[in-house]
């Protein structure tokens, strides 16, 4: 049984699809970030860092925060979803990092200036939405290239990127018109994701209100 502190966040959804996905028991632990409650003591004692998602492996004892590492720890732990060695493998590992270092940032940057900022900063709103702009570009290419992110099998790359894209795109389509170029084989990607039962599933934890 896995302990899952979690929230309706891109960053949290990514790793209830993997737990869905791999068809493991867990229990949710909503942490309402909109409350503080990722700042309690108790929460602090899980996750350092004070951000969710965190897990605690009960069969293990093992702890972890931060979602990349709970991803690759999770496919570690049942070998399922990364590939065990060569090309595909640290295509993955790339792409994870990819989004956890560029999209991730970028886009929850824009997001907060163009929506939640009480003063709206162009500078700041032509900055992130460019270099949103940019990632959708290299997310474009890649996907001309190959059908999933780390190659021709679905993995824990195509689990991290796929909650940010599918939240933020239509966003940026729709109120940043003609800043993204082109989108068609991102919007094929899209649609062979969502169609998969365990990322319904997993982007529904917890329900959002």
């Amino acid at each position: 049984m896995i302990d899952f502190y979690t929230w309706t966040t891109p960053n949290g959804r990514k790793v209830s699809i993997m737990l869905e996905e791999c068809g493991l028991a867990y229990t949710v632990h909503p942490v309402n970030i909109t409350m503080n409650q990722q700042f309690e003591p108790s929460f602090l004692k899980i996750s350092p860092n004070n951000k969710i998602p965190a897990i605690v492996d009960r069969e293990t004892g093992t702890t972890v925060f931060e979602s990349g590492a709970i991803l690759l720890y999770l496919a570690e732990k049942t070998g399922r979803f990364l590939p065990k060695s060569g090309d595909a493998r640290w295509k993955a590992v790339e792409w994870l990092m990819w989004q956890m270092a560029g999209l991730g940032p970028m886009a929850g940057q824009l997001n907060h200036f163009a929506v939640y900022a009480k003063e709206k900063i162009p500078y700041a709103i032509e900055r992130y939405s460019n270099e949103y702009a940019r990632l959708m570009g290299v997310l474009e290419k890649r996907l001309v290239e190959a059908e999933y992110l780390a190659g021709e099998e679905y993995s824990i790359a195509d689990m991290a990127v796929y909650p940010w894209v599918a939240g933020t795109l239509p966003v940026v389509v729709k109120n940043f018109r003609g800043l993204i170029k082109s989108h068609v084989h991102i919007d094929k990607w899209l649609k062979h994701v969502h169609d998969r039962p365990a990322v319904q599933r997993g982007m529904n934890v917890p329900p959002a209100d």
